[in-house]
């Protein structure tokens, strides 16, 4: 059986049905403003709070609080991270070992890289081994890291072992610290604008098995 046509649908019906849908001002405004609270643009959420006169679910003082954490842990000082997020909330780590063993291990990490070696044998043995004694999934990640000291400077390091040395690990670190944080205060973890727009892709992929449609280019704020 042949495969059906697709339905085209002129760009005139595609903005008439968008216009169709009911979206309100202020719920553009709350995307928002929760995007600006969830990705830490404080400044930008005090002055976007005051034009739309809408007062945001956090105190907007947490967001730098966020902020200077995700700094911390973005230039290796994980020291200061976990006094930070102790000083915001000592039950984020206290409730969560799995996010505590993480941090430990980017500090090893930063030992290593910092090529204090006796340290790191002395903090991987003293903090990190009695955890990975009790769960699998942290021996494992501890084994990990203490493989890149079999391939120390050298280009010859799995890729699964090189990475953890790539700014991108301490990326991931700060991200996990930033989500239990915004869990802490019942915040999402991710802004809602993200989500959206991945519904909007995944809905776009759909349509276009079935139909010919006007396209967003997100970058313009146009069809074509």
């Amino acid at each position: 059986m042949p495969p059906q046509p697709k339905t085209i649908i002129r760009k005139e019906d595609w903005e008439r049905r968008l216009h169709d849908v009911p979206l309100t001002r202020e719920d553009l405004n709350r995307l928002v403003m929760d995007y600006l609270v969830i990705e830490g643009y404080k400044t930008a959420a005090e002055e976007f709070s005051r034009e739309a006169e809408l007062s945001p679910a956090v105190d907007l003082e947490s967001i730098e609080s966020r902020m200077s954490i995700r700094e911390a842990l973005q230039r290796g000082d994980v020291g200061e991270a976990i006094t930070r997020v102790n000083d915001l909330n000592p039950e984020i780590l206290d409730t969560n070992p799995a996010l505590y063993f993480r941090l430990q291990q980017q500090k090893l990490i930063e030992f290593i890289r910092q090529g204090r070696i006796p340290e790191a044998l002395e903090f991987a043995q003293e903090e990190l081994a009695p955890r990975g004694e009790e769960n699998p999934e942290f021996l494992s990640e501890l084994e990990r890291t203490m493989a890149l000291l079999a391939f120390e400077s050298s280009p010859l390091a799995p890729p699964a072992i090189a990475e953890l040395l790539s700014p991108g690990q301490r990326l991931k670190t700060a991200s996990a610290v930033n989500a239990a944080i915004l869990e802490s205060f019942s915040q999402a973890k991710e802004a809602k604008l993200n989500g959206v727009l991945k519904l909007m892709s995944w809905g776009t992929s759909m349509l276009e098995e079935k139909a010919s449609f006007p396209k967003l280019d997100v970058s313009e704020g146009t069809f074509n």
